[in-house]
């Protein structure tokens, strides 16, 4: 049921922004060397249960993901689980450069608290107004759902479009 409920809340127009993403670009403070942002962003490693991207220090990680392209987005996805999965998230367009020291500086350009639903992979949509000419996406991941010291989290995705710019 929750996989039915993740495809509608999805809109027919919108695309999983995978192939938009710059990879040779994508950082992630605060990462276990063992459970890499890559566990929960590659196609194939996101959709293996037994992967994860793990914090290392402390719950907290800052994942920033630029795009190819400018998009348009309109959800994200982050799955966990019910214990160690992310809580807190706070989404940031066009910011680069971001650490732990100044991450509370800025005020976030969305934020949420993910219920078991989102865990489970139920799309957050996002204040889309705020997210019409995305150049890069910063993940603040604030906190986990138990309080533990390392959070968890099995897939990222993004939804969206490409913004067409006039030739």
């Amino acid at each position: 049921m929750a996989v039915a409920e993740s495809a509608t809340a999805i809109q027919r127009n919108q695309v999983d922004l995978l192939d938009f993403i710059d990879c040779s670009g994508v950082e992630c403070h605060n990462q276990s060397s063992g459970h890499l942002l890559a566990d929960a962003l590659k196609q194939g490693y996101r959709e293996d249960e037994g992967l994860n991207l793990e914090s290392d220090a402390d719950e907290q990680l800052l994942i920033y993901i630029p795009f190819t392209q400018v998009v348009k987005l309109h959800s994200i996805v982050v799955k966990g689980s019910k214990e160690e999965g992310p809580k807190t998230v706070k989404l940031f367009t066009n910011r680069e450069h971001m650490g732990f020291s100044n991450v509370n500086d800025f005020t976030p350009s969305d934020a949420a608290v993910l219920s078991l639903d989102n865990l489970k992979g139920k799309p957050i949509v996002v204040k889309y107004v705020k997210f019409q000419n995305v150049r890069s996406l910063t993940i603040f991941i604030e906190d986990n759902q138990s309080g533990s010291e390392i959070t968890k989290v099995q897939k990222i995705a993004s939804y969206g479009s490409i913004l067409l710019v006039p030739s």
